[in-house]
C-alpha cells in the first residue's frame, strides 16, 4: 500500500479488521473502536484546533488500552494501524504539534513491536528518497517532519543521509534557475532541510565535510548553494538568515574545534567586494557578493552566534591575543548597528545574542585576552545599547532592556574577577537621571542597574524617580516600563531588608510593610486617588498586585490610610480589597465585617464607573475558580446588574462581561465539583442541592434578563451589554466547543450539570422563542449588535434553523438586499451569511443549499447589472448593486467551504467580467457618459453632480435641484442622493469583494478553481478604474482594502506573469503621475497615491522591497524637477502630485517603518519646496513635512500633557544623521541674514524650529555634541518674526546640557539691559526673555541648586524696569512678568511688591493709543496679580474701572483656579460680582456676559459639603437689588436672547440667585424654563444647564418645601419630573448632573449630615427620585402626571400599519431625538411606583379623583389595544408579518406601555368600585396572561415585574 495515498476508506477497513479480533474483550474492542474513530475523525475534519483536540482525545484513549491487548494485535492489523497513523502524520506535515502527537502514538506501538513500526516508516521514506523525480515542496516538508518530530524517522534517515543530501543537491539547479522558486517556499524549505540534517545528523555530515579521504561533491554543492543565497542571489531575507544558520551549523559539525574555528574566521571574508574562497574542512567554495546590503553579514553573524560552540567563539586567529567573539564578530555587529538597515530589529537581536554568548564564554575570553574588558569596549557596548533603547522600531527598545541586563552581568563578573572599581554604575545612574521623564530609554536600563547599586543609591542619585513613575503611569506607552521599575525596586528593597535583618531575626511582614510605606505609600495613594483615569487604572492593575505580593502586610497599612468618604478613596478601597483577594485567595466577607459590607454597597452604587467596576471585580473574582459564590455575592449582583446594563462606557461593558464570566465560571466549577464529589450511594446533601440550585437559578435569571432587554426599543448600550452577558452565559454554561478558541472551552463533563439543570426546567437556552429574539437583533441599526447576535446564533445555536424560520429569513434577506439604504443592505448580507452557515430548507431538496443560494445571488447580481445599464435611477431605488455584492463577499469568503462548493473556474471568470461591466456602468454614470476607457482623470464633483442631474432629468423627474420657488437648491435631491450613494458604495463594495475573492482563490491552489492571467489583468483594470476615476475618498479607501489584498496575492504567486501585474500597475500609476494633467484632480492627487500605496503595501516585508525603493526615488526625482515657466495654477502639476503621493506613503500605516530609511531625503525635499513659487507645491510640501515629523517622532502618546515627543535630540540625529547638517545650515542661514537691514523670509525656518522644539534634552555628553546648534538659535532671538522667536526659544532647550541650564539663563539675564538708557532692539530683548523663560521652565522641573537660582533672581530683579512703564513694548513687559511668575517663590518681597504696584497701576490706566500686544500683557498682568490674595483683592476692586480685556481676564481668573475659595478674596470677588452684575448683563460683549455669569455661578456655588445650598439668605437677596438682575435674566431666558451657550450660563446664574428666594412667581417662571429646556430636542448645553440648575436651586427648593409651607408643593413634582427626564437623557454628562441632584436630595434628607455627599449611579438616582415622589409628594396634584408623562404611547394599530408598509421612503432613516430613551425599561421601572400610588387611593380625595379620571380616559384605549393583541395571528409557524413586528422598536415600547396601564387599571378595578363598569377585572387579567403566554412562545419576553404583578393580581 502506498502510504501517501492512504484514504479514509482504508481507515474504515482498518477499523473493521481490528474490531473483528476474537481475542479481545468487548471493553477493549470498544476502546479500540473509539481510538480508531477519533483517528478517522481527525482525517475528516478541518481546522487546527479541532484536529488537535481529536488527536489529544485519541492519545488519551490509547493510554487506556491495556498493553497486553496491543501485544495481541495480529501483524496485518498492526501494519494497517501504523499505516493509518503515518497517513495522518503525512497529512498534517505542516503542523508540528499534530506530528509530535502522532509520533507519540507510534512510540507506543514501537514499544509493542518496533520492527513493524520501523519497517513502515522506512518504507515510507524510501519511497520518497528513491523516486525518479526531484523533490517537491511536500517531499521536503515530509523529510523535515521526520527529522524534527519522529524518533524512528531520524533513525531511518541517519542511514540514508548521503542519499538524502544527493536528492537535495539535485534540486539546486531547478530552484536557482527561476526567480519565483528562488524567492518562494521551495527554496526556504530546502534551506530548512539542510539545516535540520546538519543539526540532527552531525556525525554523518562531518564525515562528508571534514574527512580527508575524499572530497564530497554533494556537500560542496550544498555549501555553495547556501553561500549563494547568503550573498544575495535570493531576495527573501528569511531564507538568507536561515541559510546563514545552516552554514554555521555545518561548521559546528566538526569534531575538531580548531577546524571549526578556522572555518569561522574564513567566513568573515564575506565583507570583501572581490571574489574570495571559503574553506570549511575539506570543502572549498568560491564566493562572490551580489549585493552588500548588510543581510549577508547579519546572516553569517547570526548563524555563528547561535550554532557555534564556545571553543569556536573564543578561537584565536594569527595573533594569540585575538578572540573570534571580540575581534572577529563584534566589529561586524557594531558596524551593522550603526547602519540604518530596514532589518535593524534583527541586527540588534544579534547584538543581544552576542552578549549572551560573551557571558557564557567570559572565563575562556579572560584566558585568551588575559585582561579585563577595556573602557573603550565598555563605552562602545553602552553606546550601542543606549542608542537602541530610544529606537522607534517596534520591539527594539524591549530587546535593549535584556541587552542592558546582560551587559551589567558581564561587567559585574569582569570587575569581580579582576578586582577593578565599579564606576560604570554611578555613571549610568547619572545619565539616567539626566534624561527627561518622557524618555523611554530612562527606565529600561534602570531595572538592569538596580540589582548592582541597591535602592538607596538609586533614590539618592535620582530622588525624583517616584514622581516620574507616576507621570509614566499616566501615559500609555510608558506605563509598562514604570510598572517594571516599581516591581524591581520593591523586590530589591525586600531583598535588602531581609539581608540586613537576617543577622538577628527574620523580619515580620508588618515590619517589611512599614519600611515599604515609609517610601512608597504616599506614592501609591496618590496614584489610586488621582483624578487621572489612566493613572488610577495602571496603579490598581500593576502597582497594587506587585505591592501586596511583595509586602503582604501592606494591605492593613493601606486600608488604615483610606477614608471612603474622601474623594477618590472609595475607588482606592475597592482596588485594595480586590487586589488583596486576588493575591491572598481569602474571602473578605466575614460576619464581623459590617463596615466592609456598607462600604461595598456604597462602591456598587457609585456614580463613578471605575469605582463600580472595582467593587464588581471584588465581588466576582477569586483565585480559586471553584470557590462557590456566597449569598452576599449573589444578592449584590442581582441588585447591581439590572442597574448597570445601559452604561455608555465601552470599557465598562467589557470589564462587566469579564467579571461576570469569572463569576459564572465559579458557579459552574463549584457546582460541578459538588456533583463530581458526590457519594454514589448517599447522593447529594440538602445543602449541596441548595447550593447547586442557587447557582443554576442565578444563571437562568441572568439569561432571562438578557432576553428581556434585547427588545428593539432598548438602547444600543443596553443591547450591547446584554449580548456580551449572553455570550458569557453561553460560553460558560453550555457544552459547545469552539474550534477558534485556545482557552475557555467547556469542561469535559459539562453535560452532567446541564442535564441536572434541564431536569428541573432550567437552562433551555436554544428554544425557538430565544432564537427569534436574536434573529430580531439582526436588523438592529448598529453594526456591533448585528454582528454579535449573528455570532451567537452561529456558535451556540443548533446547526440548522427551523424550516419556517429559514424561509422567512431568506425572504427578509432578499427584501433587504434590494434596499437603497446601505445599512439595510448590510443586514441582508449578514442574513445571507447566517443562512449559508445554518440554512437547510431554503429550496427543495437536491443540490447543496449553499450552491443554490450562491447561484441565486449571482443571478440577482446579473439582474441588477441589467437594470443599472438600462435605468440607473430605477436601479438606485430598487436594485442597488452594493447589497448583492456585500452578500456575495460575506457568503463566499466568510463561510468556510462555500467558495469551493459553489464557484468553479468558469463562474469565477464570469464573475470578474460582470464586476468589470458593473464598474464601467457606475463610473459612466459619474462621468455622464459610458466612455471612460481613455480617461485617467476623474470628473470634478461639479461634473458628477451635473451628470447625475442630467440622468435624473432623462428619467422624467421634473424640478430636480430646485426648491419650492423654482430657485436652485443647495441641498441634494432624494433622487440625486440615491444615485450618488448607489455608485459610490457599490464601487467600494466591488473593490473589497474582488480583492478578497482573488486572494482567497489564489491561496487555495485548486485546479478546479483558478483565475487566468487575462482574468487577473481584467481585475487589475477594475481596481485601476475605481481608484483613479472615482473621486469619493471613502470609496477609494474602501476599494484599496481589497486592492492591497489583490496585489499581495499576486506578488506571492509562483507564476511570473501574475507577479508582474502589480509592477505594471505601479509603472502605469507613475506614468500617469509624471504626465501633465489636462485638468485639476485636487483632493491631494485624488486616488493615484492610494493606487501606488496599495501596490507597495502588498510587497513582502521580509524582502528588500525593490518596488518601494524604486517608487520613492522616482517620486523624489519628479518632485525635484523644475517647474515649467508657463505652469498653470488651476492644473495639477506632476511635481505636486509626487509630493502628495510621498505624503500618502509616509502617512500610510501599511508601510510601517519601511519608509524610515527614506525620511531624511523626503524631509530635505519638503523643506526645500517650501520656497517654491507655486502655492500648491508649498501646501503639499508642508503636509508631507507634517507627516514626516509624525513618522520620525512617533504619534503623540495618550495621556501626555506636553507636546514634546519622548525622543532626545541626540537620539534623533543618531537615527537620522543626514538631517543634522541640513537643519543646522538652515538655522545658520536664517541667523546670518538677520544682520541685513531688510527683512528676509525663510519659509523653511519655522518648520525646522517646530521639529527641533519637539525634541527632548538628552544625556550630558550626547547633548554637548549638538553645541553647534546653539549660536544660530541664540541669534534667532532677534528675529523680527514673532513665531520664530517663540519657536526658537523652545528649540533651544533640547540643545543645552542639563548641567548648563542655569549658567545659560544667567548669561541671558545678564545680557538684558540694566536701564532704559541702554539702546536695545525690542525683538532681541523679547527673544532673550522668551529663551530665558523656556530654559527656566525646564530647569525648574529638575533639581536646581538654590545658589545658582538665587544669583539669577538677583540679576533679574535688577532689571525691574523691563516690567514697568519705562519699557514701551507690551510684549517685552509680558515676557518679563511671565518669568517672574515662574520664579515668584524665590523673589524678594520688596521686589514683588514694587512690581505688583506698577502692574496694578497699569491695569487701572486707560491707554491713549492702541498698543500692539497690550491685550496679552494685561491678561498676563491680571494672572500675575491674582497669584497673590492681597493684590488680587485690589485688582478686583478696580473691576468696574478696568478696560474690557482686564475685566474679561479678571472674571475668567475665577474659573482658572480655586485658590480664592474660603479666603477673604472670595468675599471681595463675590461682592464685586454682585455689585457689577447689572452692568455686565447690559454689556454688548457676549463673551464678557458669559464669562461673568460663569464666574458668578462659580463663586456663589458653595462647597459640596453644604449639599448644594447657597450661602445667600432671603433678606440679602432682597436687599442687594438682585431681584432686578433676576428679572433681567428671566426675561432674557424667556425670549431666548443669545445662543445656547449664553442661555445655559444665564440659566445656571439665575438658578444660583434664586436658591434662597421665596418669590413664588420667580420660582414658577424658573420651573417653566426647566420644563422647556429638558426636552430631548433642546441643545445639549441647555439640557446640561437644566441638570446643573436642579443642583444649584432645585435641592434648596425641594428641601425647604418639606419643612416650610412657603414653597408650593406642585413645584416639587415639576422639579422631580424634570430630574426624571434628564436622568434618561442621551448625554452622559447631563445624566451625571441629574444624578448629583438626586444624590444631594437624598443626602439632605438624612438625619445626620454626612461629611461629603455620596454621588449615586444614574439608575439608582432615578429610583431615589421616584421614592422621594411617592414618600413625600404622592398626594400633590401633579404626582400622577409626573409618573404617567414618562410612559410610552400604547396605540398598536398605528404601529401595525407602519410595520406592514415596507416601502423605503428615503435614503436615510431619521434618528430618534433621544436614542438613549428606553420606553420598555422606563415602563418597567414606573410600574411598581404606580401600583404604590394606587394603594394610596383611599387616603386622598384629590388623588382618587385624578386616578379615576385617568382610568376612565384610559380604559377604552387599553381594551382596544388588548383586543388588537389578541387578534394577532400567532402560531407555531413563523410568518413574515410577525417578524416585521418583532423588529419594530415602537411595538415593544407600546406593548410595555399597554401592559403597564392594564396592570394599574387591574389594581384599581380591585380597589375601586366606581370604575368597575369600565372593565371586567377577571377578563382583563385573563387576557393579559393569555397574551403574555402567546408572546413568550413567539419571541417577546416581558420584564419579571409585569409577570409578578399579574401573578399577584
Amino acid at each position: 500500500m502506498t502510504i501517501v495515498n492512504f484514504s479514509l476508506e482504508d481507515a474504515d477497513a482498518v477499523l473493521k479488521s481490528v474490531v473483528l479480533e476474537d481475542q479481545f474483550s468487548s471493553d477493549v474492542k470498544d476502546t479500540l473502536r473509539s481510538f480508531l474513530l477519533k483517528l478517522t475523525e481527525n482525517g475528516r475534519i478541518t481546522g487546527k484546533r479541532s484536529r488537535d483536540r481529536s488527536l489529544e482525545e485519541a492519545s488519551q484513549i490509547l493510554q487506556k488500552i491495556p498493553k497486553e491487548a496491543l501485544h495481541s494485535l495480529q501483524p496485518p492489523a498492526l501494519h494497517r494501524l501504523i499505516q493509518l497513523i503515518l497517513a495522518l502524520q503525512l497529512e498534517a506535515v505542516t503542523t508540528s504539534s499534530a506530528c509530535r502527537k502522532l509520533d507519540q502514538m507510534l512510540q507506543v506501538f514501537a514499544v509493542i513491536n518496533h520492527s513493524v513500526v520501523f519497517e513502515e516508516v522506512k518504507q515510507c521514506l524510501l519511497n520518497i528518497l528513491h523516486q525518479k523525480q526531484v523533490f517537491s515542496l511536500k517531499d521536503l516538508q515530509i523529510i523535515c517532519m521526520f527529522l524534527e518530530d519522529s524518533t524512528i524517522g531520524r533513525e531511518v534517515l541517519k542511514s540514508e543521509c548521503t542519499t538524502l543530501l544527493g536528492k537535495v543537491a539535485e534540486l539546486i539547479p531547478v530552484v536557482m534557475s527561476d526567480e519565483a522558486s528562488r524567492n518562494g517556499p521551495l527554496c526556504y524549505q530546502m534551506v530548512k532541510g539542510c539545516l535540520q540534517v546538519f543539526q540532527l545528523l552531525p556525525g554523518e555530515v562531518a564525515q562528508l565535510v571534514y574527512s580527508k579521504d575524499s572530497v564530497n561533491i554533494t556537500a560542496r554543492g550544498i555549501l555553495e548553494f547556501l553561500m549563494r543565497i547568503i550573498l544575495g542571489e535570493v531576495s527573501s531575507r528569511d531564507t538568507r538568515l536561515l541559510a546563514g544558520t545552516a552554514v554555521a551549523m555545518l561548521l559546528s559539525t566538526a569534531t575538531d574545534s580548531q577546524c571549526a574555528g578556522s572555518a569561522a574566521w574564513s567566513l568573515l571574508q564575506i565583507t570583501k567586494t572581490e571574489p574570495w574562497r571559503l574553506t570549511v574542512g575539506e570543502l572549498q567554495v568560491n564566493c562572490s557578493s551580489r549585493c552588500q546590503d548588510g543581510v549577508d553579514r547579519l546572516a553569517v553573524c547570526r548563524g555563528l552566534l547561535t550554532c557555534c560552540k564556545n571553543d569556536v567563539l573564543v578561537s584565536r586567529h594569527s595573533n594569540q591575543k585575538t578572540c573570534f567573539l571580540l575581534h572577529g564578530l563584534l566589529p561586524f555587529i557594531s558596524a551593522l548597528c550603526e547602519e540604518k538597515l530596514d532589518c535593524h530589529y534583527f541586527v540588534f537581536q544579534v547584538f543581544t545574542i552576542w552578549l549572551k554568548r560573551l557571558k557564557e564564554c567570559l572565563s575562556e575570553v579572560w584566558e585568551v585576552t588575559g585582561a579585563p574588558l577595556d573602557s573603550d569596549l565598555q563605552h562602545r557596548l553602552t553606546q550601542i545599547i543606549w542608542r537602541n533603547s530610544e529606537s522607534p522600531l517596534d520591539g527594539v527598545a524591549e530587546v535593549a532592556r535584556s541587552a542592558f541586563c546582560l551587559f551589567m552581568e558581564i561587567y559585574e563578573k569582569d570587575c569581580q574577577h579582576f578586582g577593578t572599581e565599579k564606576s560604570l554604575y554611578v555613571e549610568l545612574l547619572k545619565r539616567i537621571s539626566e534624561l527627561p521623564w518622557e524618555s523611554k530609554a530612562k527606565y529600561l536600563p534602570l531595572t538592569a542597574v538596580l540589582p548592582y547599586t541597591g535602592t538607596n543609591k538609586v533614590l539618592e542619585l535620582y530622588p525624583a524617580l517616584p514622581y516620574h513613575l507616576l507621570k509614566c503611569l499616566s501615559t500609555n506607552h510608558l506605563s509598562p516600563c514604570a510598572s517594571e521599575v516599581y516591581k524591581s525596586l520593591l523586590q530589591e528593597q525586600k531583598r535588602e531588608l531581609i539581608i540586613i535583618a537576617s543577622k538577628e531575626a527574620p523580619p515580620t511582614d508588618q515590619y517589611l510593610a512599614n519600611q515599604w510605606a515609609h517610601q512608597w505609600q504616599p506614592v501609591i495613594l496618590e496614584a489610586l486617588t488621582s483624578e487621572i483615569t489612566l493613572l488610577q487604572n495602571n496603579a490598581s492593575s500593576h502597582l497594587l498586585p506587585t505591592t501586596l505580593r511583595t509586602f503582604p502586610g501592606a494591605f492593613n497599612t493601606l486600608l488604615s490610610a483610606l477614608n471612603p468618604s474622601a474623594p477618590g478613596h472609595l475607588h482606592a478601597w475597592a482596588c485594595v480589597m480586590s487586589a488583596q483577594r486576588a493575591t491572598s485567595g481569602r474571602s473578605l466577607w466575614g460576619a464581623e465585617s459590617s463596615h466592609v459590607h456598607q462600604t461595598l454597597h456604597l462602591a456598587l452604587c457609585s456614580l463613578d464607573d471605575s469605582v463600580r467596576l472595582a467593587a464588581l471585580n471584588l465581588l466576582c473574582c477569586s483565585p480559586k475558580t471553584n470557590e462557590a459564590p456566597s449569598q452576599l455575592e449573589y444578592s449584590a449582583l442581582r441588585d447591581f446588574i439590572p442597574l448597570n446594563l445601559n452604561c455608555e462606557s465601552s470599557p465598562f461593558r467589557q470589564h462587566l462581561q469579564a467579571a461576570l464570566r469569572k463569576f459564572l465560571v465559579r458557579i459552574r466549577d463549584s457546582c460541578m465539583a459538588i456533583i463530581k464529589g458526590r457519594n454514589s450511594k448517599k447522593g447529594l446533601t440538602e445543602e449541596e442541592v441548595a447550593e447547586i440550585e442557587q447557582g443554576v437559578e442565578f444563571v437562568e435569571w441572568l439569561f432571562q434578563l438578557s432576553l428581556v432587554y434585547l427588545s428593539p426599543d432598548s438602547s444600543y448600550q443596553r443591547k450591547k451589554t446584554v449580548l456580551l452577558l449572553l455570550c458569557a452565559v453561553l460560553e460558560t454554561c453550555t457544552d459547545t466547543w469552539s474550534p477558534d478558541r485556545k482557552k475557555g472551552q467547556p469542561p469535559a463533563n459539562m453535560s452532567t450539570l446541564i442535564n441536572w439543570a434541564k431536569d428541573r426546567g432550567k437552562w433551555d437556552f436554544f428554544s425557538k422563542s430565544k432564537l427569534l429574539v436574536l434573529i430580531g437583533c439582526l436588523e438592529d441599526s448598529t453594526n456591533e449588535i448585528r454582528e454579535l447576535s449573528a455570532e451567537l446564533l452561529f456558535r451556540f445555536f443548533p446547526s440548522s434553523l427551523p424550516d419556517d424560520v429559514t424561509c422567512v429569513l431568506f425572504s427578509r434577506a432578499d427584501q433587504l438586499l434590494q434596499s437603497p439604504r446601505v445599512q439595510e443592505a448590510q443586514m441582508g448580507a449578514l442574513m445571507v451569511k447566517l443562512l449559508l452557515q445554518k440554512a437547510d430548507g431554503v429550496f427543495n431538496q437536491g443540490e447543496k443549499q449553499s450552491v443554490k443560494l450562491i447561484t441565486f445571488l449571482l443571478s440577482k447580481l446579473e439582474q441588477h447589472y441589467l437594470t443599472a445599464r438600462s435605468d440607473m435611477l430605477l436601479a438606485a431605488r430598487t436594485t442597488p448593486v452594493h447589497g448583492i455584492v456585500s452578500a456575495l463577499q460575506r457568503g463566499l469568503l466568510e463561510v468556510p467551504g462555500v467558495l469551493l462548493e459553489s464557484i468553479t473556474h468558469s463562474i469565477a471568470g464570469e464573475l470578474v467580467l460582470l464586476l468589470e461591466k458593473l464598474t464601467l456602468v457606475l463610473l459612466g454614470v459619474l462621468y455622464g457618459n459610458q466612455d471612460t476607457e481613455e480617461k485617467d482623470v476623474p470628473p470634478s464633483f461639479c461634473d458628477m453632480g451635473n451628470a447625475i442631474s442630467s440622468l435624473i432629468g432623462q428619467g422624467g423627474v421634473d424640478g430636480v435641484g430646485l426648491d419650492e420657488d423654482g430657485e436652485e437648491n443647495v441641498l441634494l435631491s432624494e433622487e440625486h442622493s440615491l444615485v450618488l450613494t448607489c455608485c459610490w458604495v457599490s464601487l467600494k463594495e466591488i473593490g473589497i469583494f474582488l480583492g478578497s475573492l482573488v486572494e482567497r482563490i489564489l491561496s487555495l491552489h485548486c485546479e478546479e478553481l483558478k483565475l487566468s492571467v487575462e482574468e487577473l489583468r481584467t481585475a487589475s483594470k477594475v481596481f485601476k478604474d475605481i481608484i483613479l476615476k472615482c473621486r469619493h475618498w471613502g470609496a477609494v479607501e474602501g476599494c484599496c482594502v481589497g486592492f492591497t489584498k489583490f496585489c499581495r496575492a499576486l506578488l506571492s504567486s509562483s507564476d511570473p506573469d501574475i507577479r508582474q501585474i502589480p509592477s505594471l500597475m505601479l509603472q502605469q500609476g507613475l506614468s500617469v503621475l509624471q504626465s501633465p494633467s489636462s485638468t485639476s484632480v485636487t483632493r491631494r492627487a485624488a486616488g493615484l497615491p492610494m493606487l501606488i500605496l496599495g501596490v507597495l503595501a502588498a510587497e513582502d516585508s521580509s524582502k528588500s522591497r525593490p518596488l518601494l525603493a524604486h517608487t520613492i526615488n522616482t517620486l523624489l526625482d519628479t518632485a525635484k524637477a523644475l517647474l515649467p515657466s508657463d505652469w498653470d495654477q488651476t492644473l495639477d502639476l506632476p511635481q505636486v502630485c509626487a509630493v502628495h503621493t510621498l505624503q500618502a506613503l509616509v502617512k500610510g500605516s501599511s508601510l510601517g517603518v519601511a519608509v524610515l530609511q527614506f525620511t531624511p531625503a523626503m524631509a530635505v525635499l519638503s523643506l526645500t519646496l517650501l520656497s517654491s513659487a507655486c502655492w500648491a507645491m508649498r501646501n503639499a510640501a508642508l503636509q508631507l513635512y507634517s507627516s514626516l515629523c509624525t513618522r520620525m517622532l512617533g504619534q503623540q502618546k495618550a495621556g501626555e500633557g506636553s507636546s514634546n515627543s519622548g525622543m532626545s535630540a541626540a537620539s534623533f540625529f543618531h537615527l537620522y544623521p543626514a538631517l543634522q547638517p541640513f537643519l543646522q545650515g538652515a538655522l545658520e542661514t536664517a541667523a546670518n541674514d538677520l544682520h541685513d537691514a531688510t527683512l528676509l523670509l525663510h519659509p523653511a525656518l519655522y518648520p525646522v524650529l517646530t521639529l527641533l522644539s519637539k525634541l527632548q534634552p538628552g544625556a550630558e555628553k550626547q547633548t554637548r555634541a549638538l553645541s553647534e546648534f546653539l549660536p544660530p538659535l541664540l541669534l534667532l532671538s532677534a528675529s523680527p518674526v514673532y513665531g520664530v522667536r517663540v519657536m526658537s526659544s523652545k528649540a533651544l532647550v533640547a540643545m543645552i546640557p542639563t548641567s548648563e541650564y542655569m549658567a545659560t539663563v544667567l548669561q541671558l539675564v545678564k545680557d538684558l539691559p540694566e536701564s532704559p538708557d541702554v539702546v536695545s532692539c525690542h525683538n532681541r530683548l523679547h527673544g532673550k526673555l522668551l529663551q530665558t523663560r523656556a530654559i527656566l521652565t525646564r530647569a525648574l522641573r529638575s533639581s536646581v541648586s538654590s545658589l545658582s537660582l538665587s544669583e539669577v533672581v538677583d540679576v533679574f530683579e535688577s532689571r525691574l524696569w523691563l516690567g514697568s512703564s519705562k519699557q514701551r513694548c507690551p510684549l517685552v513687559r509680558q515676557s518679563y512678568v511671565d518669568i517672574v511668575r515662574l520664579i515668584r517663590g524665590h523673589c524678594s518681597a520688596g521686589f514683588l511688591s514694587q512690581l505688583s504696584s506698577q502692574l496694578l497701576h497699569e491695569i487701572q490706566r486707560t491707554p491713549d493709543i492702541l498698543e500692539i500686544g497690550a491685550a496679552s500683557f494685561h491678561q498676563s498682568t491680571v494672572n500675575f496679580l491674582c497669584g497673590d490674595p492681597e493684590w488680587a483683592c485690589q485688582a478686583w476692586r478696580s473691576l468696574a474701572n478696568g478696560n474690557a480685556v482686564v475685566q474679561l481676564s479678571l472674571v475668567k481668573s475665577v474659573t482658572d483656579g480655586h485658590g480664592w475659595r474660603g479666603t477673604d478674596l472670595q468675599q471681595v470677588i463675590e461682592g464685586e460680582l454682585k455689585a457689577n452684575l447689572k452692568a455686565a448683563l447690559m454689556s454688548q460683549s457676549v463673551d464678557y456676559r458669559a464669562a461673568y455669569l460663569t464666574a458668578l455661578v462659580e463663586v456663589l456655588t458653595p462647597e459640596e459639603e453644604s449639599l448644594g445650598l447657597s450661602r445667600l439668605c432671603p433678606s440679602e437677596f432682597e436687599q442687594t437689588g438682585l431681584q432686578e438682575c433676576v428679572e433681567l435674566l428671566l426675561n432674557d431666558l424667556e425670549t431666548d436672547r443669545g445662543g445656547p451657550a449664553l442661555i445655559s450660563t444665564a440659566l445656571c446664574a439665575v438658578s444660583v440667585l434664586l436658591s434662597q428666594s421665596a418669590d413664588v412667581s420667580f420660582l414658577q417662571r424658573w420651573c417653566k424654563l426647566l420644563e422647556k429646556h429638558r426636552c430631548p430636542d433642546a441643545p445639549e448645553a441647555l439640557r446640561s444647564a437644566c441638570a446643573q440648575s436642579l443642583c444649584l436651586c432645585g435641592v434648596s427648593v425641594v428641601t425647604r418645601s418639606l419643612t416650610s409651607s412657603l414653597i408650593p408643593k406642585h413645584l416639587n413634582t415639576s422639579l422631580i419630573s424634570t430630574g426624571l427626564f434628564l436622568l434618561q437623557d442621551e448625554s452622559s454628562d447631563v445624566r451625571a448632573k441629574a444624578a448629583i441632584f438626586a444624590s444631594l436630595l437624598c443626602c439632605s434628607r438624612q438625619p445626620e449630615a454626612p461629611q461629603r455627599c455620596f454621588h449615586m449611579q444614574v439608575n439608582q438616582a432615578l429610583r431615589s427620585l421616584l421614592d422621594l415622589l411617592l414618600e413625600e409628594f404622592w398626594d400633590t396634584s401633579g404626582a400622577l402626571e409626573a409618573l404617567l408623562c414618562h410612559l410610552p404611547s400604547c396605540d398598536l394599530n398605528i404601529i401595525l400599519k407602519q410595520a406592514k408598509d415596507t416601502q423605503c421612503r428615503s435614503l436615510y432613516e431619521p434618528d430618534e431625538a433621544n436614542v438613549f430613551a428606553e420606553p420598555s425599561v422606563i415602563s418597567e421601572c414606573l410600574l411598581p411606583y404606580l401600583l404604590r400610588l394606587v394603594k394610596h387611593y383611599p387616603q386622598s380625595s384629590s388623588l382618587a379623583e385624578n386616578l379615576e379620571r385617568w382610568a376612565r380616559n384610559s380604559a377604552a384605549t387599553v381594551k382596544e389595544n388588548l383586543a388588537t393583541c389578541m387578534q394577532l395571528q400567532l402560531s407555531d409557524v413563523l410568518n413574515p408579518d410577525w417578524l416585521s413586528l418583532l423588529i419594530e422598536p415602537h411595538f415593544h415600547g407600546a406593548l410595555a406601555g399597554l401592559f403597564t396601564r392594564a396592570i394599574v387599571l387591574l389594581q384599581m378595578l380591585n380597589d375601586c368600585d366606581s370604575i368597575r363598569p369600565l372593565l371586567d377585572p377577571l377578563s382583563l387579567s385573563s387576557d393579559l396572561q393569555d397574551i403574555h403566554k402567546r408572546f413568550v412562545l413567539n419571541g417577546v419576553f416581558l420584564p419579571q415585574v409585569f409577570i409578578d404583578a399579574l401573578r399577584t393580581d
